[in-house]
């Protein structure tokens, strides 16, 4: 997929890129193979009745796949707390990269942990199936913000061609979001859930040997930069070990009391804690960064530019990730998937979206180094409004359809494809911008926080989704789909009138 042809500095290319942007491209595409896959499966395996059979069309009996059998509130409830830590982590693992290990090893460790997790996904038993979500948390902490930050360190000179760069590599995400669910919804949801979780594994191994082989391209980007002496760095190694494993351990009985019913609290109760907390933690974070953080007045109006588009992707994130919950559960229960007399997986319909990523994401990828040609490039907090403009309208579309949809008569399922649309060209406003953004407006030795604060959002996103979610339970999706809508749209239009005053904060940043 690259040519070869000579680039400025007399490297190779990738569709007109840095080379080393396939090694990333593609270390992506399968961690998100093996996340998307993973993810289309949750919410349907643990609401599944451990009696649960595969039935045909028809109706008909065909092969007992049992799963976890909690309620809605429950198994939203766990799905809102490992997407959110998932997420959340990336801001320690954005730490390990810029101080401990540089992005390159945290990168591959953090994949390793992924697969380990995957693998133990796979095995039919309930202990296994924590045990390998609590690997993932940690694997993708690790990878994910890592590899956004090393993307960045190949376009030094910044402009559109980082955005142009940003909107490939995520292109490769979404190639990866689309054959995840397609495989892991036809071996999981159809044969064995356990099967769907092990060709995640697969997945992830399958990157991290491209990752090796193609690690040559990168040259010394990733590569920790420090002026710490190595005693200084194994002293700073071993505590954050430390506290590593005593945070772990803390979690880990906290888990098990709550699992056991010592500490009277529910898994739902649980995540909207964590909301609060991880709004405290971020304002008090940025209140030290610009008051303790040492940074130059341009540096600290960035910081704040950071801080609103956090504010917008949390929001933004609180919609769109309905995919995973309720828009999953939408799928499977009020949906017609019968084709010819063959039963979709529900799974599936995840795949809507990143067809629409991989046909859209190099045209706007264009369309954003042709606007800036002509001097008309909206800016990033303006693309940021419009993408959570579009959001809501998806949001009206299936909440319309929703309004009369019955498990006796489900709705088509173009109803939720007109929603996957509109949600994707948001997505393609907000989401491959915001972490082209991240590299250009952090303080150079604060790239790997920021990116991992885009993720902390990301995370405050997935929790809240996954709460909104938990409400199916007792309501109907139509006003809910209805009440985010509302949401969603009125954040969306105070982004757009405020986008000249933050962009004015910039301080020249393109």
């Amino acid at each position: 997929m690259s040519t070869e042809t000579a680039t400025a500095n007399g490297g190779p290319t990738f569709f007109g890129h840095p080379r080393g942007l396939a090694t990333l491209f593609f270390t992506e595409m399968w961690e998100r193979f093996a996340y998307y896959g993973m993810r289309a499966l949750l919410v349907l395996f643990m609401t599944a009745t451990t009696t649960h059979m595969v039935v045909s069309a028809e109706g008909t009996p065909l092969r007992p796949n049992p799963g976890l059998g909690f309620d809605v509130a429950t198994a939203t409830a766990i799905y809102g707390l490992y997407v959110g830590l998932v997420y959340i982590l990336s801001l320690p693992g954005g730490w390990v990269a810029d101080n401990l290990w540089g992005q390159r090893k945290a990168i591959f460790v953090g994949g390793c942990f992924i697969a380990a997790g995957q693998l133990s996904m796979a095995l039919p038993f309930k202990a296994t199936f924590f045990l390998g979500l609590f690997f993932i948390i940690i694997g993708t902490g690790l990878l994910k913000p890592n590899v956004s930050t090393v993307v960045g360190e190949l376009y030094p000179e910044g402009g559109a061609r980082r955005d142009a760069g940003f909107s490939v590599f995520y292109m490769g995400i979404n190639l990866g979001a689309l054959l995840g669910p397609a495989l892991t919804g036809l071996f999981g949801e159809q044969h064995n859930w356990h099967y769907g979780f092990g060709i995640g594994a697969l997945g992830m191994i399958l990157g991290l040997t491209q990752y090796k082989l193609g690690a040559k391209y990168l040259g010394d980007r990733g590569f920790l930069k420090t002026t710490d002496t190595a005693e200084q760095l194994r002293a700073k190694t071993l505590k954050f070990y430390g506290i590593f494993l005593a945070v772990v351990a803390v979690l880990a009985a906290f888990g098990w009391s709550v699992w056991a019913g010592v500490v009277p609290v529910t898994l739902t109760q649980i995540a909207e804690r964590m909301v609060y907390v991880v709004v405290v933690l971020v304002v008090l974070y940025f209140i030290y960064l610009w008051v303790f953080g040492h940074h130059t007045a341009d540096e600290n109006k960035r910081l704040f530019v950071i801080f609103w588009l956090f504010i917008l992707i949390a929001i933004f994130w609180s919609g769109f990730e309905q995919a995973g919950t309720s828009f999953n559960l939408f799928a499977r229960d009020l949906t017609n998937r019968d084709i010819f007399g063959w039963r979709m997986p529900a799974a599936w319909l995840q795949d809507v979206n990143p067809i629409f990523i991989i046909i859209g994401a190099p045209l706007f990828g264009s369309l954003w180094l042709w606007l800036d040609k002509i001097k008309a490039n909206p800016s990033l907090p303006l693309k940021a409004g419009l993408g959570l403009l579009f959001l809501s309208v998806g949001f009206f579309v299936i909440a319309w359809g929703a309004t009369n949809a019955t498990k006796e008569q489900p709705v088509t399922m173009a109803w939720l494809v007109v929603t996957y649309f509109f949600h994707t060209v948001g997505e393609l406003c907000i989401s491959p911008i915001g972490l082209s953004a991240m590299t250009k407006l952090s303080p150079a030795k604060r790239v790997g926080q920021m990116m991992g604060i885009w993720f902390v959002g990301a995370a405050l996103g997935n929790v809240i989704a996954a709460l909104v979610a938990g409400r199916l339970e007792n309501l109907p999706p139509a006003p809910v789909f209805h009440q985010v809508a509302m949401t969603v749209g009125i954040v969306g239009i105070v982004a757009v009138l405020v986008s000249p005053g933050v962009k004015k904060l910039m301080a020249g940043v393109k």
